[in-house]
C-alpha cells in the first residue's frame, strides 16, 4: 500500500476572539501555525493525497474544520461539539494566566511547574482531538497538539 501524501499546506483561523488573545497566546498561536505549515499529518480519510487548506473556526458552540483543496474550494466540513473540550480549554487558560503571573514575579520553579502542566493539558487535548476526529480524518499526535493550541486561541472569553 502506498503511503498517503495528504497534509495541510495552510491553516486559516477565523474568529473575532483572535483580537483579544494575550501576548503569550499569540506567541503560542503563531508557533503552532508555523509548525503545522512545516510538518503535519492531516487529511480526510476519503482523500489521502489531498493537499489541503484548513479554515478553523468556532461557530455556534461547534469547532468547525472547513477542509478545502489547494484552490480553496470546499472538500469537507466537519463540525465537532465544543463541550468535550471546554474543561481542558478552561484549565489551559488558567495555566496561561498563572504562567504570566509567575513570569511577572520571576518565579522560575513555578514557571517550570506550569510548563509541565501545559504539556500535560496539550497531550490530553491532542488525545481528545484525535478521538473526536477518528474515522473521519487521519491525524498524528503532534498535529493534534498544535490544533488544540489553536482551538484554545479561538475560544476566548468574549
Amino acid at each position: 500500500m502506498a503511503h498517503a501524501k495528504g497534509h495541510m499546506t495552510r491553516i486559516i483561523l477565523e474568529g473575532e476572539s483572535l483580537h483579544r488573545i494575550s501576548a503569550l497566546q499569540e506567541a503560542d498561536r503563531a508557533q503552532a501555525v508555523h509548525d503545522l505549515q512545516m510538518e503535519n499529518q492531516f487529511y480526510p480519510l476519503a482523500y489521502p493525497d489531498l493537499q489541503s487548506i484548513l479554515h478553523l473556526s468556532i461557530q455556534e458552540g461547534r469547532l468547525v474544520f472547513d477542509i478545502r483543496d489547494a484552490n480553496d474550494q470546499p472538500v469537507l466540513a466537519l463540525m465537532l461539539a465544543l463541550g468535550p473540550f471546554r474543561m481542558l480549554i478552561r484549565d489551559y487558560q488558567m495555566l496561561l494566566d498563572s504562567y504570566a503571573q509567575a513570569v511577572a514575579e520571576g518565579r522560575e520553579a513555578r514557571i517550570q511547574a506550569i510548563d509541565m502542566g501545559r504539556r500535560g493539558l496539550h497531550n490530553e487535548g491532542a488525545e481528545l482531538m484525535m478521538e473526536r476526529l477518528g474515522g473521519k480524518v487521519a491525524i498524528d499526535f503532534s498535529t493534534a497538539r498544535r490544533l488544540f493550541t489553536l482551538v484554545c486561541a479561538l475560544h476566548q472569553k468574549l
